[in-house]
């Protein structure tokens, strides 16, 4: 069934949730250019990593990433509906948040296994219409073990026509004990789209995204937001990763302007993080514990 079809349904909850259970399994093999990439995407020093170095700390993002043919594929780049994800008859998918445990950094030579479930699937309603929600869930492990368990959390939306209805006004966030800024610009935004082999036009094409979807610019990508986040809690713990971070998008972020990565101790040996735009206001936010 076509994209444009897709857009005039409504999702039918139960045959969706059929879908409830569904796993599968990819593997792949942390490279050192795949290491020097990503450092260099996340604004790190990058190195001549060798086996047995540490990769950042959300490397497995870029493992593994589904392959369809440019025949698979619908009007956003996203892979056509159906599959191992349920077909969910809604054309805007989003990264919406998520958990991670991070029971242990992956090293330049592992080869890393992806066992992946659908554990649940929910309809609720938003200022944009019908929002359907998919959770699936990762446990990534190598010949040493799990490295990290995950819960991924996705959501589809409605299409609107016309600009994108901007979010009532967040109220400001406390001021930032912790603070480091960059500039998020279409580079940026490519090398990490290359680096996972998402298509989504989103994150790429002007023209789509500001005509088709109605953004004012590209759009930052949910898990980049998120790896900058973990690695700044991190970087604050002697270059600790967090135990569990718990993470949720607020409102999208754009290119072409300064953007922040926060964090204030929350008095009980963890932290408050969140991104910003160049307005301060959060676009994701997350709470880490060691």
């Amino acid at each position: 069934m076509s994209e444009a079809a897709d857009a005039g349904e409504k999702p039918d909850i139960d045959h969706l949730r059929q879908w409830i259970g569904r796993t599968e399994e990819a593997t792949d093999i942390v490279t050192a250019q795949l290491v020097k990439g990503l450092r260099a995407t996340l604004f790190q020093e990058i190195g001549q990593p060798k086996t047995g170095d540490a990769a950042p700390f959300t490397t497995h993002w870029c493992l593994a990433p589904p392959v369809f043919a440019m025949s698979q594929l619908s009007q956003d780049g996203h892979p056509t509906r159906g599959g191992f994800l349920p077909p969910v008859p809604l054309p805007r998918r989003m990264w919406a948040g998520g958990q991670l445990e991070i029971l242990e950094a992956l090293r330049v030579g592992d080869e890393v296994k992806r066992a992946s479930r659908i554990s649940d699937v929910t309809l609720k309603s938003g200022s944009t219409g019908t929002l359907c929600f998919v959770a699936v869930d990762h446990e990534i492990t190598t010949p040493r073990g799990t490295a990290i368990k995950e819960r991924h959390d996705i959501v589809y939306r409605e299409a609107t026509s016309g600009p994108q209805v901007a979010p009532k006004a967040l109220p400001p966030p406390p001021a930032a004990k912790h603070r480091e800024t960059h500039v998020s610009d279409p580079v940026l935004l490519f090398r990490y789209s290359a680096l996972t082999f998402n298509g989504h036009r989103i994150h790429y094409d002007r023209d789509y995204v500001t005509k088709v979807e109605g953004y004012p610019g590209l759009v930052f990508h949910g898990p980049l937001q998120a790896s900058f986040i973990i690695e700044f809690a991190a970087k604050l713990h002697d270059g600790r990763p967090p135990k569990k971070f718990v993470y949720r998008g607020l409102q999208p972020l754009f290119e072409g302007s300064e953007f922040s990565i926060n964090a204030n101790d929350d008095g009980a040996g963890g932290m408050e993080l969140w991104t910003a735009n160049a307005q301060g206001q959060p676009t994701m936010k997350g709470v880490a514990t060691w």
